[in-house]
């Protein structure tokens, strides 16, 4: 077990910004991979496969963050905070709709003491 953080954060762009917001989101990548407790932090793009054909955004980001502090303080990035404000909050921005979830892969309560 780990203290790692992954966030999936998934975003689905306004009709025919796909493309222009996939740019944006890849421009993030270079300064987001020198942070401190960076792991991994790719953005993909959905392509068609016939066997995974679940629905979703788009477009997505994988992180992965050696702990809480790490992420929190990537969140609160000028960089970060600015996209998020631009294209996701302002009427004019390229995203019509994100989702954004953080994940553990410890067990609930996996140290808790054992008694008895």
């Amino acid at each position: 077990m780990s203290k790692k953080i992954y966030c999936i954060a998934m975003f689905k762009p306004k009709a025919g910004k796909q493309n222009e917001l996939f740019k944006v989101l890849q421009a993030l990548e270079p300064n987001t991979l020198r942070e401190d407790g960076c792991i991994q932090y790719t953005v993909t793009r959905q392509i068609d496969n016939p066997f995974a054909q679940g629905t979703g955004y788009p477009i997505a980001f994988q992180e992965i963050w050696a702990d809480k502090a790490s992420f929190e303080a990537h969140c609160q990035r000028k960089e970060i905070s600015e996209f998020f404000q631009t294209h996701c909050v302002a009427e004019t921005g390229l995203v019509e709709d994100s989702n954004v979830c953080v994940y553990s892969d410890e067990a609930e309560d996996f140290d808790a003491p054992v008694f008895g």
